[in-house]
């Protein structure tokens, strides 16, 4: 029999129990729609952090205190404070360097008259502008001087400042308090985004100097400065693993440690990358499995009606047979049906799973978007899995149909 009388036949079949097969093929249409949104949501998360990373540079090396063991988790060693700015000033020396910055975080609550907030602290050295890649709105960077003065000056985030005066412009020379003391704005940073991973609108940077003595507190260690975190920008991102290699035995030199006993972690942007990617990775593998089994229950749906169908079908089976349809026209007409249901229940789930996937795309979450990514290989992919599904399903249904006896099967009432 030619394939498209039994595909003929098999509309005309399933058309004559409409409603029936409208409810078996919602499983497919559920499984799949839950497939494409899930992966797509994943990967645009995904693209949204590594965008994210990646707008910061890929030439930068972060070392922070504290050493990180075998599995990767962070010692308690790192609450010692063993990064100075002595180190700082160190490591700007080496070759293959074009910036350092010394830093220091933590979380303030900055008010202007009727409007508050509270945001993360960035107390900064001005390498920092050139070290994060940062553009500024309007007014002017924090300099050497204000560092030396330890000038009571801040630069807003975009958010903050949308914040606070509603506006980024117009914010320059205004002043604002920071956990009640006066700070007079001097530049409002360019909006860059963010996620819940990372947003750099949400936060405000003063010079690192008062941070320590005014915010944060000074405390020492060695007789300089404790600090938070010294970000290295390499000179490009060939060199990255070089200056990385470079900086960890410079700062094993100065703290007198050996491998496995540091007091500190060196890392890179692209050792961030990976692990952000990694996990992107896991988690949208692990959505795309819980959505895959709502396919498996609509296979499960498909196989039972088709068993219904087979029953109902004895006698007409019975006659086919009789006028001579062989065992694989039967075979074959069944398992027809049964890919024609999953084929149009995977059609319509890409369709739903596409507009859930727009959906979700317009909803915020931490105050940023997520634009989900439909790739040709996520609709191939659960298109034919759904195929599958119908194919597997439909096997045993069809093969019970071809092995009916002419004889029984016309006997049957």
């Amino acid at each position: 029999m030619k394939l498209y009388r039994l595909l003929i036949e098999a509309l005309e079949s399933l058309n004559a129990n409409k409603m029936r097969s409208i409810l078996t093929v919602l499983g497919i249409v559920i499984g799949v729609a839950a497939v494409i949104a899930m992966l797509s949501i994943g990967r645009g998360a995904q693209a949204t952090i590594t965008s994210q990373i990646e707008s910061m540079g890929t030439n930068l090396i972060y070392v922070s205190p504290g050493s990180t063991s075998v599995s990767g988790v962070q010692s308690a060693a790192g609450t010692a404070g063993t990064l100075t700015l002595d180190d700082a000033d160190v490591l700007a020396e080496l070759d293959q360097v074009v910036a350092v910055a010394s830093v220091t975080n933590n979380f303030v609550q900055v008010v202007y008259q009727g409007q508050n907030t509270r945001t993360r602290l960035m107390g900064i050295t001005p390498g920092y502008e050139t070290v994060s890649s940062l553009t500024l709105a309007d007014g002017e960077f924090i300099s050497e001087s204000d560092q030396n003065a330890r000038s009571l000056v801040v630069v807003l985030g975009s958010g903050v400042a949308e914040d606070l005066f509603g506006s980024t412009s117009g914010v320059v020379g205004q002043k604002v308090r920071l956990n009640g003391q006066v700070y007079k704005v001097i530049g409002v940073l360019e909006s860059k985004g963010g996620n819940s991973f990372m947003n750099q609108d949400d936060q405000v940077l003063i010079p690192l100097s008062t941070a320590l003595y005014r915010l944060v507190g000074g405390a020492r260690f060695r007789g300089s400065s404790v600090i938070s975190q010294i970000t290295i920008k390499a000179e490009n991102a060939k060199v990255v693993d070089q200056v990385a290699e470079n900086a960890t035995l410079l700062m094993r030199e100065r703290h007198e440690t050996v491998e496995g006993a540091d007091d500190f972690t060196v890392t890179s942007q692209q050792d961030t990358l990976d692990a952000a990617t990694a996990v992107s990775d896991t988690l949208t593998l692990f959505l795309g499995g819980i959505a895959g089994i709502s396919l498996a229950v609509g296979g499960i749906g498909i196989m039972n009606i088709m068993l219904t169908t087979v029953t109902e079908r004895t006698h007409e089976i019975g006659l086919r047979k009789a006028v001579g349809a062989r065992r694989q026209d039967i075979l074959l007409q069944f398992l027809v049906e049964s890919m024609v249901l999953s084929f149009l229940g995977g059609l319509i789930g890409v369709a739903i799973g596409w507009g859930i996937s727009r959906l979700m795309g317009q909803i915020e979450f931490s105050g940023s978007t997520i634009t989900p990514v439909v790739g040709l290989d996520s609709v191939l992919l659960a298109t034919i899995f759904s195929m599958a599904i119908g194919l597997f399903f439909g096997i045993y249904p069809a093969t019970r149909a071809a092995r009916l006896q002419p004889v029984v099967a016309l006997r049957y009432e």
